[in-house]
């Protein structure tokens, strides 16, 4: 579907018709497309853009995966498809592991993954899966020795929260982006960055040293949650317009 840019929701819709094709090229679940339309939810009651405490947390966050000695950016079909392009920038910028690990486990989405991010520019671990998370006894718990196994951080976008349990009982430090301040794996992030993905993404990119330099020190994840529940709230109580002018 072709959509114009002058339509008032052409960012969400070509953000489904993005999923939509991934889902045809195999690398996006069912599950996954549900999943999306949650998180459009919330980032309505986030005002579709990054908010302060989204960026302090994002700032935080990139300053501890600068100090970290083996970072690591785990990746699955949804992150793949909305924003493949801006993870590669990242990842080439600040040097950083990428691995594919999914929920719904195929070799054959495996390997479309990871042939996606090689496609444009990437090469990223997650078809020599040789370890396995304590504590996940399916395929989900399946990861790298050389990624996410062996890891100091773990940025864990789009991630389901046993996993973010689980690698935090490994003594890993999370970082979490989820539009769902409520979530499990919300709430098991050592950093909660509540950001839509693609922003996310190329805040992290964009940032300067001197923005966030100093910030980890200062940050603390429950304080920076409340905000994010006080703001929806706020936002909610005070939406009496629909549309909004």
């Amino acid at each position: 579907m072709e959509v114009p840019k002058s339509h008032p929701r052409y960012e969400s819709l070509k953000k489904r018709e993005i999923l939509l094709d991934f889902y045809e090229k195999g690398i996006v679940t069912i599950s996954g497309l549900i999943s999306q339309g949650r998180g459009e939810a919330f980032d309505y009651l986030l005002g579709e853009k990054s908010q302060d405490f989204a960026l302090e947390a994002e700032k935080a966050a990139l300053e501890k995966l600068t100090q970290s000695n083996r970072p690591v950016i785990s990746v699955n079909g949804n992150v793949a498809a909305l924003a493949g392009e801006e993870i590669v920038r990242f990842a080439k910028k600040y040097n950083i592991t990428v691995e594919a690990n999914i929920f719904y486990w195929s070799k054959e989405r495996m390997k479309k993954i990871v042939s996606y991010f090689e496609s444009i520019g990437l090469h990223v671990l997650g078809l020599n899966q040789d370890a396995q998370i304590p504590g996940l006894e399916s395929d989900r718990g399946k990861c790298e020795k050389d990624g996410i196994f062996t890891a100091d951080t773990v940025l864990i976008p789009l991630e389901d929260g046993d996993r973010a349990e689980a690698l935090k009982r490994m003594g890993k430090f999370v970082i979490t982006i989820d539009l769902n301040p409520l979530s499990r794996t919300s709430k098991f992030g050592d950093i909660t960055i509540v950001d839509e993905v693609q922003r996310a993404f190329t805040n992290l990119t964009n940032f300067k040293k001197e923005d966030y330099s100093g910030k980890v020190s200062s940050f603390k994840n429950e304080r920076n949650a409340a905000r994010v529940v006080t703001f929806i709230g706020e936002r909610m109580a005070t939406m009496n317009e629909w549309p909004e002018s």
